[in-house]
């Protein structure tokens, strides 16, 4: 049985997922693992690039979306054909160094670590532009404010969770950026972890901070609404006692 499944969401990244790939690999070596690489409707021929490396890498598996469906559809779309009890997911333009994926699975594999659904990686040292960076740093405030997810940096892609979890989280666009506060609602513990960050070695970002702000504003309403509306009760179920 797979132990833990990569899935990396990936558009027109034809010039980075090579590169990637090599670092997986590398970072896991001797793990019994496997990658998923959804291709969101590329144009820039990653698909030959990916078939290529089917041909020599049997741990890789691809989907492709018909459409763009943006990075959410992709991940939710990986993780679900996934095999592996355990998920993390990075991002496809190379910027989330992937020798620090052990350091997300690790808490989720320790011992008496039940109680923990995700672990969410915390980006330091980023290699953005200076628009990017504030941006996001306003952005983060206003959701720490709103949700209380105790979460400094939730658009990182680095994240490990456990499978079953994540697929009983309601699906929306744009989820992977509430992450911390979804699992939360549902009562899972979220643990943080510092990684590091890189500069895009090729190609180009597919969004901009006005992009990130105008959705930010629906979903974190959305978002709020979820917490607010969750399942308060659990139940036990109730085992008739044998009589002598």
């Amino acid at each position: 049985m797979t132990d833990i499944s990569i899935v990396i969401p990936a558009k027109n990244e034809a010039e980075n997922i090579e590169a990637l790939l090599d670092g997986i690999d590398a970072a896991l070596a001797g793990r019994d693992y496997e990658v998923i690489v959804v291709d969101d409707a590329s144009d820039d021929g990653m698909a030959a690039v990916l078939a290529a490396r089917r041909a020599r890498a049997p741990q890789l598996r691809v989907l492709r979306h018909d459409r763009s469906g943006g990075q959410s559809a992709a991940v939710h779309s990986g993780v679900r054909a996934a095999r592996g009890t355990i998920c993390a997911t990075l991002d496809g333009d190379g910027q989330n160094p992937p020798e620090e994926l052990p350091k997300l699975i690790a808490p989720l594999e320790a011992p008496g670590s039940e109680a923990i659904g995700l672990v969410a990686g915390q980006r330091v040292g980023r290699q953005d532009t200076l628009s990017k960076k504030l941006a996001s740093k306003l952005g983060n405030g206003i959701r720490n404010w709103v949700l209380n997810d105790d979460t400094r940096d939730t658009g990182c892609g680095l994240k490990a969770f456990r499978r079953e979890i994540f697929l009983g989280l309601p699906y929306f666009d744009h989820m992977h950026r509430y992450l911390p506060a979804l699992f939360g609602r549902e009562g899972w513990g979220v643990a943080h972890v510092d990684v590091s960050h890189r500069a895009r070695g090729g190609g180009r970002s597919h969004y901009s901070n006005l992009q990130r702000g105008l959705v930010s504003i629906s979903d974190l309403a959305g978002v709020a609404w979820l917490i607010r509306r969750r399942k308060k009760s659990r139940p036990t179920e109730v085992v008739a006692e044998v009589r002598q």
